[in-house]
């Protein structure tokens, strides 16, 4: 993204998560603030036409799997929090809305992203209405400038504590070398954290229709100045998780989130082959 402007891709995210409240039943990750959040301009016209949000022929595996990949998180962090987790980290929140419909009131949330986005948030969330909870802190954070421990420590997590990291969306536009620093500080969290992550698989593992997916999405982030940096082999990111100490390790390809999240719908939405879906432990 560019330094002083919100992301793009994170408004395409919230847009596909909130057409799914309006064109799939039953919804696979119910958000009542979905529409909210985009504000009242644009959720207007989505209530009016909720195909316009269809402008490709893979929209739909997309709206699949951003509905999959933050009902995938939510679970993991439900029994997180039954397992004792009193913290929860989301990096790169975006217009994530879970912090305004937190049911678990010891949890504490965080949110991390660049500062202009992170602004542009705050300014559509007074917009709506939704007030900042205060068991939510906003940890604005500028890779230039500081490390997320450094940018999650302001914000006021405690590093003694267990935490599970959401970070969904992110990892394509990272170098490889950044992601792996950022499992590897999420690996010398304290035993019982984690990570809930999503990732994009290479073109030549795909079948044709992902890399079809592959070269239409990644040209079209490039436009808008977030180009895609990083894939993973899911068998050498396996070794790479388990060789920073991270175990428990959940890889969700096609055929598993598709079978979890997708099985028997009249209306045949379901996810393609581009992204795979991983939970991680320390």
């Amino acid at each position: 993204m560019q330094d002083n402007q919100a992301s793009q891709t994170a408004q395409r995210v919230a847009t596909h998560r909130a057409a799914h409240q309006l064109l799939d039943q039953p919804t696979v990750f119910d958000d009542p603030l979905a529409l909210a959040i985009l504000g009242p301009e644009r959720a207007a016209a989505l209530r009016a036409d909720p195909q316009s949000s269809v402008t490709s022929p893979a929209s739909p595996f997309l709206r699949a799997f951003t509905a999959a990949r933050s009902r995938f998180a939510e679970d993991e962090l439900r029994l997180a929090v039954a397992r004792g987790v009193g913290q929860y980290a989301v990096l790169g929140a975006g217009l994530d809305t879970f912090a305004y419909r937190n049911s678990y009131p010891a949890l504490r949330v965080f949110e991390v992203d660049h500062p202009a986005t992170q602004a542009w948030k705050r300014a559509r969330l007074a917009e709506a209405g939704i007030a900042p909870p205060p068991e939510l802190s906003f940890a604005p954070l500028d890779f230039h400038q500081q490390t997320l421990a450094q940018g999650l420590g302001a914000a006021g997590l405690d590093p003694a504590r267990p935490t599970l990291f959401a970070w969904l969306g992110v990892t394509p536009y990272l170098t490889p070398e950044a992601v792996t620093g950022t499992l590897r500080f999420i690996a010398a969290a304290p035993a019982g954290s984690g990570a809930v992550f999503d990732y994009a698989v290479p073109p030549e593992l795909l079948d044709a229709r992902g890399q079809a997916a592959f070269a239409a999405l990644s040209q079209y982030s490039a436009k808008a100045g977030e180009p895609w940096l990083a894939t993973f082999d899911p068998a050498a990111l396996g070794r790479e998780l388990a060789a920073l100490g991270l175990g428990r390790v959940q890889d969700l390809g096609q055929e598993e989130i598709n079978a979890r999240y997708f099985q028997g719908r009249a209306d045949g939405l379901r996810v393609g082959s581009l992204y795979h879906l991983v939970s991680a432990w320390v």
